[in-house]
């Protein structure tokens, strides 16, 4: 029976176009899912939209539309995105599909009567944007959100309540004795000590202040919680309950997901798999996000970049393949103009580029672009390191797959590459070519050249399938699915090339691009884009002249001074917060734990002056206690800055 294999994406929260780092999670699935099919697996990969919940409806409200009308032309935005980046999903699945809405209500219908579901109020904070309900801790004194660091909102309201804190002690053993099933491992760390350990609380279901979701099948003024709806889509479109899910699907699945949303995958989604008595996926893995420079991609900040441009000027393989190599295994990626055409032109069109054109050229040149009957190849010195090399970087990709290591995978590949290219210099064709005793030793080279050509693209057929069945083509090679599946059982062992055509001279793979001409063309698209920003946030005469007046008594209680910061660490597991020690003069010294690390390293705040609130509440974040607030500025793009004195003042100094 032909081997089964399950890949899904998280559901696409559709608020909002997609820029090119939102895009990273499907075109690496979709890596997978092609890899997967030329091992001969049976694939079933899994991406949609998660369209219900209270931003959706607010968002939609502001612009005039229905929700569903909303959601539809975005979705109709994403579909063409995923085809315009040849995603071969097999199924898009929307939460506003009516048979998942069916399946959501009873399998919330199977965990009321199981007992894991119950009626009771919430009352505390909530984030519509994350659609995420938090605790004092977690927001704070700032009131903001731990994940996305916006102001969160009150919340009362009757709502229902799964028992999560039930599964506290399943979900630590799960973690103790499956260690791969979250991956990488400092996420593991992250999600154990910061919350599992601390104690789980149980987790609001419902809501009934919106009516834009699923309705609770027993009480229809209530709509299930955006996150019970969106997480089920990964058993509902394997029809769940209708249908039971299938051992040999599921025991050999990859979730890949964004390390923003690590909480809901690795401690909702397995603690609601195991209240319906159903075995959990065989891996999660939790990828970094793609920077822009060094700061998070986000369109309030204008530093957004539309794949649906990348893709028009440079090609979809290009694109697909920088997103694929950028991002480490677990960490963040960095795009910027400078290393997308670099890489464009330093891997694509100078290494396997050229590699492709020269082969195939001095083949065309010196043998008609055809194995000739009459001669034989004869080995050359350099052969066996050739050999050696596409052996060793061919199970070095293969491997990196086994361990999720997907840009290293393609790295292998381009090690593979420029050691072929080595191989051109060390055996000069050119030279062997004026020597007619040296005709088998040139065959010799040809063929090898060939071969290696014929192993790279079939490697990088997942992360670049039309630019690589333009190559296999061109060297003769029969492109249909299942010969790509037979063929792909070759790759890693040497064989003498082969093909029943003629060859012919070929257009570049990848032109090379004009450094310059492009890095100013990609410049100029970002400042249009601030520039529209910019525009768009300048508040109108009334919202400039509308500032809310407090008494001077309200502005006396705060006790603002200024202080030196003598030390600072990131917190572990936490992408966004630092730990500071404040020298505060007469007041002493104080702890404070500020969101600022995007914006900040560590190291480069130790002797700064800073400007402190200092009667604020204790609190807690991340099991350190903040005993003040750090002062800052954020501008209309989202950049933030600390509030410094204009000199170097005296520790203590009182802000008035």
């Amino acid at each position: 029976m032909q081997e089964k294999f399950y890949i899904s994406t998280p559901i696409y929260y559709p608020s909002n176009k997609l820029h090119i780092g939102n895009s990273y999670t499907t075109v690496l699935a979709d890596y997978v899912a092609r890899y997967q099919r030329l091992l001969g697996k049976e694939v079933f990969f899994l991406t949609g939209t998660d369209e219900h919940g209270q931003k959706i409806e607010k968002v939609a409200q502001e612009k005039g539309l229905k929700p569903l009308e909303f959601t539809n032309g975005i979705v109709a935005w994403i579909k063409e995105l995923w085809q315009k980046l040849d995603i071969s999903y097999d199924y898009y699945i929307r939460t506003t599909d009516a048979d998942h809405c069916k399946r959501v209500q009873a399998i919330f219908q199977k965990l009321y009567d199981k007992g894991d579901i119950y009626k009771n109020v919430y009352k505390g904070w909530y984030c519509t944007p994350c659609e995420t309900f938090l605790t004092d801790t977690q927001v704070g004194a700032e009131h903001l959100c731990p994940d996305c660091n916006r102001p969160v909102e009150t919340a009362e309201e009757e709502c229902y309540f799964f028992r999560l804190s039930h599964y506290q002690d399943r979900l630590l053993k799960l973690y103790h004795d499956n260690p791969d099933f979250l991956v990488p491992n400092s996420r593991v760390n992250e999600m154990v000590k910061n919350f599992i350990e601390p104690g789980l609380q149980d987790l609001a279901v419902s809501r009934t202040s919106f009516s834009w979701g699923v309705p609770v099948p027993f009480d229809p003024k209530h709509v299930i919680y955006v996150w019970v709806d969106a997480l089920s889509n990964y058993i509902t479109a394997l029809h769940y309950p209708d249908e039971p899910v299938l051992p040999e699907i599921w025991h050999n699945s990859l979730q890949i997901l964004g390390k923003d949303i690590v909480r809901f995958h690795a401690i909702i989604w397995p603690a609601l798999l195991m209240a319906l008595d159903l075995p959990l996926p065989k891996k999660l893995y939790a990828h970094g996000w793609l920077m822009f420079k060094d700061d998070k991609m986000s369109k309030s900040k204008g530093n957004i970049v539309d794949p649906m441009v990348l893709t028009d000027r440079y090609g979809v393989d290009p694109i697909r393949y920088y997103l694929l190599s950028e991002l480490p295994y677990g960490g963040d990626g960095h795009f910027s103009n400078e290393s997308l055409i670099e890489r464009i032109n330093i891997h694509l069109a100078n290494d396997l580029g050229n590699l492709y054109s020269r082969s195939v050229a001095m083949f065309v040149k010196y043998f008609q672009g055809k194995v000739p009957s009459d001669c034989k190849p004869v080995s050359t010195a350099f052969d066996t390191d050739l050999e050696a090399a596409l052996e060793q970087a061919i199970s070095k990709y293969h491997k990196c797959f086994e361990e999720n290591q997907y840009s290293n995978s393609l790295a292998a590949v381009f090690t593979l590459v420029r050691r072929a290219n080595k191989y051109i210099d060390e055996t000069a064709p050119w030279i062997l070519a004026k020597d007619e005793s040296k005709k088998g030793e040139l065959l010799d080279v040809m063929l090898h050249l060939l071969e290696v050509l014929r192993q790279v693209a079939l490697c990088l057929y997942p992360a670049m399938p039309n630019s690589m069945l333009t190559l296999l083509n061109g060297l003769g090679q029969k492109t249909e699915l299942t010969e790509l599946v037979n063929e792909f059982k070759t790759v890693g062992k040497w064989q003498a090339f082969s093909s029943k055509e003629t060859l012919v001279n070929a257009s570049p793979l990848f032109p090379r691009l004009d450094m310059d001409k492009e890095i100013n063309f990609l410049n100029d698209l970002l400042a249009k884009q601030q520039a529209a920003l910019a525009k768009k946030s300048e508040p109108t005469s009334e919202e400039a002249t509308n500032c809310k007046l407090i008494d001077f008594s309200d502005f006396t209680k705060l006790d603002m001074r200024v202080g030196t910061v003598i030390s600072c660490e990131k917190v572990k597991g936490a992408d966004k917060l630092l730990h500071e020690l404040i020298d505060l003069g007469s007041l002493g010294q104080r702890h404070i734990v500020s969101g600022i690390a995007e914006q900040y390293q560590a190291e480069e705040l130790v002797g700064k002056q800073v400007v402190v609130l200092c009667n604020l509440p204790k609190r807690k974040l991340k099991g350190i206690e903040s005993e003040a607030m750090l002062l800052t500025a954020v501008d209309q793009a989202g950049n933030l800055r600390l509030l410094q004195p204009e000199q170097k003042i005296e520790n203590g100094s009182k802000i008035s």
